[in-house]
């Protein structure tokens, strides 16, 4: 069954890129976890001259491996990412952040003679380096500390349901557990009367002088994304995750709060050495956070305009969208 509903309607094949459009190149190679992104990207890399530009949150982190499905050493030879292992895990990174460092690696690698291929899942970094940023106010430290103090006394369950009745939008895409993003979308409603997500829609708007084509990746089949989900956790609890969190938790200066330990298997793995939860339950619990952050991804990819789907296993459709990018002049240098 057809769940994403974005396979096989008419003009699939087509790619939203002007032929009079003669910008520098980018692709955006988008998609859900475990969708099978980087073995595409490896494979583009491989044939075409496409450097490889990560858009992740949680591979940012040096120290953070297993659970983040950092590429290996071979990959990385292979294929070099730019943009992970940038960061200490005790230290935060911003949309604003990423995009002013996807700006700076996006120019290197143009002067390069090469192409932007940026990589991942996190899509607010998509999104607020196509768009901008959002002009939002300043942290009120009076508001903060009254949502804080609800939070100790209701829990994120609790504000994360007044979020879904002010702006439901922005409560699909926050956790209910990511109590800072939820904290600050009902300060920006308190300190302007508007939503996160009507003035995030409003923002920016700055015309990157790239021509961008986007390709979603995700099997078209839900069982599919959720059994590689499933299978992906296990492997990673079977390289050791359980040892890598073990050894984050024993540096002593990060927790739960931190943004890097908020990421998905992390947090369950975190739960697990702390006794909230016997094994098999944190094995359950992280693999049900990894399905529900796979929707909410899927949530934000749908509205996601001029992007051609696909099925990372449908060799014939990468072939046509290869084609396609070949027919627009993409890859300028290479030959027919």
């Amino acid at each position: 069954m057809n769940w994403i509903g974005c396979f096989g309607a008419a003009g699939e094949d087509a790619i939203a890129m002007p032929v009079a459009d003669t910008r520098p190149p980018v692709l955006f190679l988008m998609g859900p976890t475990a969708s099978g992104k980087t073995a595409l990207a490896v494979e583009l890399v491989q044939r075409f001259p496409f450097a490889i530009v990560s858009v992740d949150s949680a591979l940012v982190y040096r120290q953070m491996d297993i659970g983040a499905a950092k590429p290996d050493r071979e990959t990385q030879r292979i294929a070099p990412h730019r943009l992970i292992d940038i960061l200490d895990p005790a230290e935060s990174y911003s949309a604003g952040q990423f995009r002013n460092d996807a700006l700076r690696e996006i120019a290197a690698i143009h002067a390069e003679g090469r192409i932007p291929l940026l990589v991942g899942g996190t899509l607010l970094y998509f999104r607020a380096l196509e768009r901008g940023l959002a002009d939002l106010p300043s942290a009120n430290p009076v508001i903060r500390a009254r949502l804080a103090d609800e939070q100790a006394e209701h829990g994120n369950a609790a504000l994360h349901a007044r979020l879904a009745r002010l702006d439901p939008m922005a409560a699909a895409r926050i956790h209910p557990q990511d109590w800072q993003r939820i904290q600050r979308a009902l300060e920006v409603y308190e300190l302007t009367g508007r939503t996160l997500t009507e003035l995030c829609a409003g923002s920016g708007n700055e015309s990157l002088p790239f021509r961008i084509v986007k390709w979603i990746v995700t099997p078209s089949e839900r069982a599919v994304l959720h059994e590689r989900i499933a299978r992906r956790f296990d492997d990673m609890l079977a390289q050791g995750l359980v040892a890598e969190v073990e050894q984050l938790r024993a540096r002593g200066d990060l927790d739960l709060n931190k943004p890097s330990m908020r990421a998905v298997g992390y947090r369950q793995v975190w739960m697990y050495l702390d006794g909230a939860c016997n094994y098999a339950t944190m094995r359950e619990w992280g693999i049900a956070a990894t399905r529900q952050f796979a929707k909410r991804q899927l949530t934000w990819l749908r509205a996601e305009p001029d992007a051609s789907w696909l099925d990372g296993r449908d060799r014939p459709r990468i072939e046509r969208l290869i084609a396609a990018l070949r027919d627009e002049r993409f890859f300028p240098n290479i030959p027919e």
